[in-house]
């Protein structure tokens, strides 16, 4: 597992991949909270980061399937995943390998952003007049939702070897995880009835929920569960490919 994630972590590195991702996250971020005037923490009369945690999904939901559609759809593509399948590693350990190895690339994009943070702790009035445990809480749910939709783009990728499909059925998906389950709760078949049981199956609802602070393990269950649960259809799909 961890020469496939050596492996998939120089494919990065190793070409403008990885350069363009983490820069490309941090311009509009830093856009988003620094220059338009709408989302500008300068406009506001707070101090906080609830720019940066708002957009990030929404980032996120078009810049990870990007990272993740050539994880399988290129090995198909180039005939190099039956390279793979004949050495002596479980399905399992190639999906997890591929898997961390997107996922570190997503974490180191949102560590830079760590300077927001601090840029922010100067200008409070007094100095450091934050939030800290919520915005503590914010990364933490930003690492797990980012991870869920890791998994999903690489379940995606697992599908097609055309990875303009795997993209775009990546951000489908992201989408329908993400923010479907909001709009269905407030149908009027569940509104009143079972709207809070819809709402909670979306990863919305848990990343709010860790992100006001309050890091409850029914969320940290939840984001697992999404992982696990993808990962699985990601080496079910595999096997199936391989026969």
């Amino acid at each position: 597992m961890f020469s496939i994630y050596r492996k998939e972590i120089s494919s990065f590195f190793s070409s403008l991949m990885a350069y363009i991702v983490i820069g490309l996250f941090l311009i509009v971020t830093g856009l988003f909270m620094w220059v338009f005037r709408d989302t500008s923490i300068l406009e506001y009369n707070y101090a906080g980061l609830e720019q940066l945690f708002s957009i990030a999904p929404i980032i996120f939901m078009f810049l990870i399937p990007a990272i993740t559609m050539r994880s399988f759809a290129e090995e198909y593509q180039q005939g190099t995943i039956e390279f793979l399948f004949t050495k002596p590693i479980s399905d399992w350990k190639i999906v997890l390998g591929k898997f961390l190895a997107n996922w570190t690339l997503v974490l180191l994009a949102v560590l830079p952003t760590l300077i927001y943070y601090y840029s922010v702790y100067q200008l409070g009035s007094p100095k450091g007049n934050l939030d800290t445990g919520a915005i503590i809480g914010s990364y933490i749910g930003l690492c797990f939702l980012s991870g869920g939709f890791v998994a999903i783009g690489m379940f995606s990728s697992s599908l097609t070897n055309n990875q303009i499909v795997a993209f775009l059925f990546s951000i489908f998906l992201c989408f329908m995880m993400h923010w479907s389950f909001d709009f269905l709760s407030k149908l009027p078949v569940f509104f009143g009835r079972t709207d809070d049981i819809v709402e909670k199956l979306g990863i919305n609802y848990h990343y709010v929920s860790i992100s006001n602070g309050m890091i409850d393990t029914r969320d940290i269950v939840y984001f697992l569960s999404i992982i696990g649960f993808f990962l699985l259809l990601a080496v079910t799909s595999l096997n199936r490919r391989k026969w």
